[in-house]
């Protein structure tokens, strides 16, 4: 017993025996971030090039972005009228007729108001301008003639300067297709074709793709359409209530372009963030030029009341939270699409930061199953190998000879 209790003295434990050497975790530490290093550096060579088709393709890609976008507000009375046994094309084609009908009447309908209101409003600019000059050189300001006709002429070049690059960017792809009808008579066909040809595009494309990709494709694409759909249908909810409230209070108020600032805030509810602050600061610039300080200061108390309801009641009401996106990511996305492609691609991102993150959801799914199954295959094997196995006849309970000698 002494022996055998000395030589188990002398034996090198396990913990030594197995020790890693630091040199070899180091360089498999190494390894592994050149491995993702290199994969980082793909991903950001791939985002370039892509970045670089969709730039050189943007003639068409950007007719085709602003079809699905109206096609999703157009899909639901296209398939309510399909159902009760209208032709596809003819259900197509009324909804498309009856959509720019209303679209056409508003603009028709505001135009007149804007013409008679405007000689009004920038004689009331100049005289709000001269307001403010007389202001800051008074006490406490003091400024001087000299400062404020800098100051005044620095913005003047700034906004000369940008002026180009705006307008640029609000017509960017419609003016490299030509001219805006044209734009917009690609985006009328291909809204045209997509609700009436719509749902025969995922069976083709899982026919083509195969039966393992096609049902992948065609679970990512169905959700994607529903997520758009019910973005772009919600936000449009959304900014018809807050045009709404804030357009009755402006007509209350007595502020002048009332139905124009209305249909500015529902345009800018599209994007949200930037767009709700611009058309609320300019809502309170003309209340300020045309009614004064005090109105003014109504009209942002109300913008303020209008958007704290829109985000705290009706976007967690009307927005499921498969939809919802950080306001980060938000914010993010829009910079992101406007000093890319300018007006239009603040309008855009938003939409594709939506489909984007229910990509990003359905590759999460997919990865959290493989590991799941493979979890259970593991635990198959091990439970099937004979050496994972107990050895026969060995129990938990103690040996009753073992017992009895030791006691």
């Amino acid at each position: 017993m002494s022996e055998s209790k000395n030589t188990s003295d002398h034996k090198p434990s396990d913990k030594a025996a197995v020790k890693p050497d630091r040199g070899n975790l180091i360089g498999v530490g190494g390894i592994w971030l050149a491995k993702w290093s290199g994969c980082l550096v793909l991903i950001a060579a791939a985002a370039v090039v892509l970045g670089w088709i969709i730039q050189q393709m943007w003639v068409i890609i950007l007719p085709i972005a602003l079809a699905i976008v109206v096609a999703t507000i157009l899909w639901p009375p296209t398939r309510g009228m399909t159902k009760r046994g209208v032709p596809p094309a003819a259900a197509a084609g009324l909804t498309l007729v009856l959509f720019f009908a209303v679209v056409g009447g508003i603009i028709a309908g505001i135009v007149p108001s804007v013409v008679a209101q405007v000689p009004d409003l920038a004689n009331k600019a100049t005289e709000g301008i001269n307001t403010v000059q007389d202001w800051v050189q008074g006490p406490p300001i003091n400024l001087q003639d000299e400062q404020l006709d800098n100051a005044v002429h620095v913005v003047i070049e700034r906004v000369q300067g940008s002026a180009a690059s705006i307008a640029g960017g609000v017509f960017s792809g419609v003016s490299t297709a030509g001219s805006l009808l044209v734009t917009l008579g690609l985006v009328l066909v291909l809204t045209f074709f997509f609700i009436k040809d719509g749902p025969r595009f995922v069976p083709w494309l899982h026919s083509v793709s195969g039966r393992r990709a096609g049902r992948h494709l065609e679970e990512v694409l169905l959700r994607m359409w529903t997520t758009l759909g019910g973005f772009i249908r919600t936000q449009a909810l959304v900014s018809f209530i807050d045009a709404l409230f804030i357009g009755i209070g402006l007509v209350i108020l007595g502020v002048p372009l009332a139905p124009v600032l209305a249909i500015l805030t529902f345009i800018g509810g599209f994007i949200p963030i930037v767009g709700a602050f611009v058309a609320g600061a300019l809502a309170v610039l003309v209340a300020l030029v045309a009614n004064g300080f005090t109105t003014a200061v109504i009209v942002l108390i109300l913008i303020i009341a209008v958007q704290q309801i829109e985000g705290n009641v009706l976007q967690p009401v009307l927005q499921s939270k498969s939809m919802k996106l950080h306001a980060v990511v938000v914010l993010l996305a829009v910079t992101a699409g406007a000093s890319l492609f300018g007006i239009i691609g603040a309008f855009l991102a938003v939409p594709v930061a939506a489909v984007t993150a229910v990509v990003i959801r359905y590759v999460g799914e997919q990865i959290d199953a493989r590991s799941v199954e493979r979890a259970q295959d593991e635990d198959d094997e091990t439970s099937d190998d004979p050496k994972a196995l107990p050895a026969p006849g060995s129990t938990s309970a103690p040996d009753p000879n073992t017992s009895a000698t030791d006691s």
